[in-house]
């Protein structure tokens, strides 16, 4: 696998900098985004700011500004408001960060195809054929790219990190943040990653961590210096060869150009909890709603649906899911619905109690295929019909 070229470009604070895009008069400003839609500024003040926000909710993200004052993505909003009351808080525009998402996507691509989407702000690029594994046109090619991403989404920056793996790529990407270009050429791992915690290998997570820790295992370094059989003794074989692996800098994936999408969803966590029957109408247009984007999804994907799940978290954050699978493909926003409602059927719903109230309510298409391929299933099946009938026919014209 040596002698390849690979980036991972992550965009910078991506929904708060993509607010910034429409409302510049954000810049220089501390910006969370997270609240709830319906929040008006204060008087005399253009934004809404998280000292209004009351309720149940976390923080989507924080830009810089933001997260100097301490904030950050996944903390409680209410938390967030103590910390800095006077940060503006917005809510997520998903349809809007969408539409950057694709814009500064297929600027990419158009200097360099071989894309790996991993998410709505950050790809995986194969650099090797463009620049003949030369790390120096490799750099060059990455400004390129930085600034081709700049123009396409109206001024959002990214950071990009250039070795030859992508786990490398990964962790470097992350080292000169915002608007960074970091770069590990293949005798540069011990020097730059080595030091760096152990927490910095993606797929490292805070429980491993707090593990590795306690055997006094702090750096990647000190990872590195592990016995395998150790690791694999500690943390099974698998986990614990990866681990080895990952601590040399070795990553042997590839970068995918396509993957085929499972399945769809479309989720909202409640402000407040619904009461199953009390808030019947507002839980109905919801439900309205999610089929409603769970079609334009499936649209834009170009695909339809064998299966229909519901998800619903009760008050207690005991979660339930039901699926039905139909037998014909689903892509209209009715259909959705009442595959939704049938499922809904089969959860055990309380008038009072635990599984009275919600505070989530998703739906999942699943089972996805194209519709050319729904066509060709369709034919088939008519197919195997007029057969049945035909034979059904003939042994009716041998019967005595």
């Amino acid at each position: 696998m040596s002698g390849r070229i690979i980036a991972h470009l992550d965009m910078d604070a991506f929904y708060a900098n993509a607010e910034l895009v429409r409302n510049p008069a954000l810049k220089g400003l501390p910006v969370a985004v997270g609240g709830r839609r319906g929040m008006q500024p204060l008087a005399g003040r253009q934004f809404p700011t998280l000292a209004q926000y009351e309720g149940r909710g976390v923080l989507t993200t924080a830009n810089y500004e933001a997260r100097a004052l301490g904030l950050h993505s996944a903390m409680p909003t209410m938390k967030a408001a103590k910390l800095a009351p006077h940060a503006i808080l917005l809510p997520a525009d998903f349809d809007w960060y969408k539409t950057l998402s694709r814009q500064f996507k297929t600027a990419v691509r158009e200097l360099a195809p071989n894309v790996e989407d991993r998410g709505i702000d950050e790809i995986y690029i194969d650099l090797t054929e463009e620049t003949g594994g030369s790390f120096d046109q490799a750099i060059e090619l990455a400004r390129r790219l930085k600034a081709a991403v700049t123009q396409a989404t109206g001024g959002m920056t990214c950071s990009v990190g250039l070795s030859e793996n992508k786990l490398t790529s990964k962790i470097c990407s992350d080292l000169q943040k915002p608007n960074g270009l970091s770069v590990v050429r293949p005798d540069q791992f011990q020097d730059i990653i080595w030091p760096l915690a152990v927490g910095k290998i993606n797929g490292v997570g805070p429980k491993a961590q707090e593990r590795l820790n306690a055997m006094g295992v702090n750096t990647i370094a000190q990872l590195a210096a592990q016995p395998l059989e150790l690791l694999r003794e500690r943390f099974g074989e698998s986990y614990g060869l990866w681990m080895h692996e990952s601590a040399h800098g070795i990553d042997r994936r590839e970068v995918t150009l396509y993957s085929e999408p499972k399945s769809i969803s479309r989720e909202t966590t409640f402000e407040q909890d619904m009461h199953v029957r009390r808030h019947r109408d507002n839980l109905t247009q919801v439900l309205l709603h999610l089929a409603d984007k769970l079609s334009q999804d499936l649209v834009r994907k170009q695909r339809l649906a064998k299966t229909i799940g519901v998800k619903v978290r009760f008050a207690d954050f005991k979660s339930l899911t039901r699926d039905i699978t139909t037998g014909e493909v689903v892509g209209s926003a009715e259909d959705i619905l009442q595959a939704a409602r049938a499922c809904l059927k089969k959860i055990p719903f309380e008038q009072k109690g635990a599984q009275s109230t919600i505070r989530l309510l998703g739906i999942k298409a699943s089972h996805l295929i194209t519709p050319a391929d729904a066509a060709l299933e369709q034919l088939a099946r008519e197919s195997r019909k007029s057969k049945g009938q035909a034979q059904l026919f003939l042994d009716l014209e041998d019967a005595p």
